[in-house]
């Protein structure tokens, strides 16, 4: 069968971990976890939303890609991909613009990638209501990946779908359609 991996990405507070839910609610695939040195929010368990490592143990993984971002690390395994791959066909993840980039590269045609979009003002709104602590939002907003994640890199131009998140059942539709063009279901 072929495998797929549907790949998430855009800014922080764009959706992308509510998009990840409504496939595995609604179409059952699974999100590939991926590791963080941060620490846990409130309701988050390890080996669920992530696998929350120390510093240390996050160096002994294999990663497809990881980031530094707001003084944590980030990053997706190739075992963690593995491991979903051998129990499902189709996996999801959600990583930053370079990560969705290195997905591309790496896997290709198997490698769907969904770029989602929001104006600065919705996204801040969005990460204000997450509970973010107000100084590490303004780190967040303020720093280079961020605005970087703002933009659809120039990679991905013609390679992906892009969809602006204002409104989040037209989002679902949109992705409705990507899953059936790509024959995902």
């Amino acid at each position: 069968m072929n495998k797929k991996i549907i790949v998430i990405t855009g800014a922080s507070g764009t959706g992308k971990t509510t998009i990840s839910k409504y496939l595995q609610n609604t179409y059952h695939i699974p999100s590939v976890i991926t590791h963080t040195t941060r620490l846990p929010r409130a309701g988050e368990k390890d080996g669920v939303d992530y696998y929350f490592e120390t510093k240390e143990s996050f160096l002994k993984n294999h990663y497809l890609e990881k980031v530094e971002y707001s003084g944590n690390w980030y990053g997706s395994s190739e075992e963690s991909l593995n491991k979903t791959w051998k129990e499902y066909d189709s996996a999801s993840i959600v990583v930053d613009t370079k990560g969705a980039v290195s997905y591309k590269k790496k896997y290709g045609e198997k490698a769907v990638v969904i770029f989602l979009e929001v104006d600065l003002d919705t996204v801040t709104r969005r990460l204000t209501k997450r509970g973010d602590e107000i100084s590490r939002l303004k780190a967040r907003i303020n720093s280079e990946e961020f605005h970087r994640d703002l933009q659809m890199p120039m990679e991905l131009e013609g390679k992906c779908y892009k969809i602006i998140n204002n409104n989040i059942e037209i989002t679902k539709e949109n992705v409705n359609k990507i899953l059936k063009k790509e024959k995902i279901n």
